[in-house]
Formats: structure tokens, sequence, C-alpha cells
């Protein structure tokens, strides 16, 4: 049996204060803090298995022990699909699959997108499957669409999917996306088969789920579009 999970708790009821000025402030200076090695050597890892195999990319941010990226890449055989993830102990519990289009690296997601966007990547598809909320609103440049990598994760473009079980982040995330000149929407989302453990949880809860889609379009395409 799965444990049940509480449903978020959190001292903000509404859009944080702060956020439009913070994906401005980060669209015009995004993050270059010195690059950990451990980064380093999984975007190589990376780097190097899709030199091997150049199908296009898909991403599966913060994809815990790698479920949903096995789910993925059954889904979209014709992708190459990279899980990432920071935590060792998630990702030792990995289920396996038999898919040989995707790999997953252990690794903070926000350093893998800049360097991707800095070698010029662009993305097929890029899913945010239940990140940490972090629900203080102190804690709102924890978020991901608060966060100073924030326009690295627009620069990778692509079909992009956020699923979170706190409609007031999706909110925000949509928020974001719009202050960016992106355009994306919101919708309850009612899944037939849970892709996550964190998804299978929050439904045996009975948490209402939620998710974010964009099509991320590149300033050059969007001043194009507007000349």
């Amino acid at each position: 049996m799965q444990a049940s999970s509480r449903p978020i708790s959190s001292n903000q009821s509404t859009i944080h204060p702060r956020l439009q000025e913070l994906v401005r402030r980060h669209l015009q200076k995004p993050e270059h803090k010195p690059l950990a090695d451990h980064n380093r050597e999984a975007f190589e890892t990376i780097r190097k298995r899709h030199l091997d195999d150049p199908r296009p990319l898909v991403f599966d941010s913060f994809c815990g022990t790698g479920r949903s990226s096995v789910a993925l890449a059954a889904k979209y055989p014709q992708y190459l699909v990279v899980g990432i993830d920071k935590s060792a102990h998630r990702l030792a519990r990995h289920p396996g699959g038999d898919a040989d289009n995707y790999l997953l690296v252990q690794a903070d997601c926000e350093p893998i997108w800049r360097q991707a966007a800095e070698q010029g990547w662009r993305l097929q598809h890029h899913f945010l499957l239940y990140p940490n909320p972090w629900p203080k609103s102190g804690q709102v440049q924890r978020r991901v669409h608060g966060c100073a990598a924030f326009p690295y994760l627009l620069t990778l473009g692509g079909q992009l999917e956020l699923r979170t079980n706190w409609q007031l982040y999706a909110e925000e995330f949509l928020l974001a996306l719009t202050v960016a000149d992106q355009q994306g929407q919101i919708e309850r989302l009612e899944p037939r088969v849970p892709v996550t453990q964190f998804e299978e949880k929050y439904l045996q809860s009975g948490h209402q789920l939620w998710a974010c889609h964009a099509t991320l379009v590149s300033s050059d395409k969007r001043d194009a579009a507007a000349d």
C-alpha cells in the first residue's frame, strides 16, 4: 500500500506578489554561477550518448525513480528520453525498462538546462512532472518559474508539460510563461494510468491534479510572426 499524501500546505494563498518582477529580472540576467563538477560530468554523459544516438531529445526533469522516463521512452520510441534527478537514492530505485531510447543521469536539472541551451540544443518535449512545489512564500525563487535558470528552460523550446497537485503552482507557472511572451494553458488532470509514484500517491489520496501545457516559441520566431 502506498502511504497517503497530505494536501499542499502554504502560507501563500494567491500568486506571489514578486513573481513577475523575478521573472523579468531573470530574463534579463539568467544564472551564470560556476557549474559543479558533477553537473558538468552528467551533461557530458548526455552529450556523448546523444552523439551515439542522435534522435531528437525529450527531457524528463525531476524524474525521481525514472518510472516516467520508461513510460515516455515507450510512448516516444522515435526520441531519446533523458531523465534527470538530483537524488541518487531515488534513481537507485529505478524499476528498469526494456526500451533502449532512454538514459538516467544524477544531476541538478537547472545546470543541465543551462548547458543544453548554451550548446544550442532544442527539445521535442520537456516534462516537469511534480517538481518540489516549495510552498512557503519565501521559497518562491526555488520554484521552477521563480529560479534564475527559468530562461534556459524556455530557450530549450519544445512541447512543455508541467504537472502538479497544487493549483497555485500551475497558475504561477502560466503567469511566468506569459511574462516571457509564451502562451500556455492549464487543465485539470485525470490520468487513467499514473506515470510517476507521486502521481499514483496523489491520486490514491484524492488530490486534484493540474497540468500546464505550452509550445515554447523562440524569440526569433515570435519576432518574425510579429513582422
